[in-house]
């Protein structure tokens, strides 16, 4: 049983890395800046960064050992989650970017902090 559950984690974690990776692409086209990064082809890990302006900057790292994401303002952590909560998190920064309009066409970041917390 337990064997089977490593399987379906490490599946998870690909599946949640390729979901990084397009997300990735999606704020760069917005023009934000975003990475997401891998190690070799295996997609068992990810970090994956996106600046929103202002020194504001999200990290989400995602690997056998976990999933965590790290929210910092000015070099000081505001937030930091894992697991299930950090999820939740990566979608509603998905959700945000959906229905805002381009970092490019407004000099001031569209997101709203505000949202994130709760």
């Amino acid at each position: 049983m337990f064997i089977r559950l490593a399987q379906q984690y490490r599946e998870f974690v690909k599946d949640l890395v390729l979901n990084l990776q397009a997300l990735a692409i999606v704020l760069e086209k917005r023009g934000y800046i975003a990475s997401c990064y891998t190690c070799g082809t295996q997609l068992n890990s990810a970090s994956f960064m996106v600046s929103l302006g202002d020194n504001h900057l999200i990290r989400f790292l995602v690997s056998d050992y976990g999933i965590t994401w790290t929210e910092m303002q000015d070099d000081r952590e505001l937030m930091k989650l894992e697991g299930a909560e950090a999820i939740s998190q990566l979608q509603e920064l998905a959700d945000l970017v959906k229905y805002q309009i381009k970092a490019s066409e407004s000099k001031i970041p569209t997101y709203d902090h505000s949202l994130l917390v709760g």
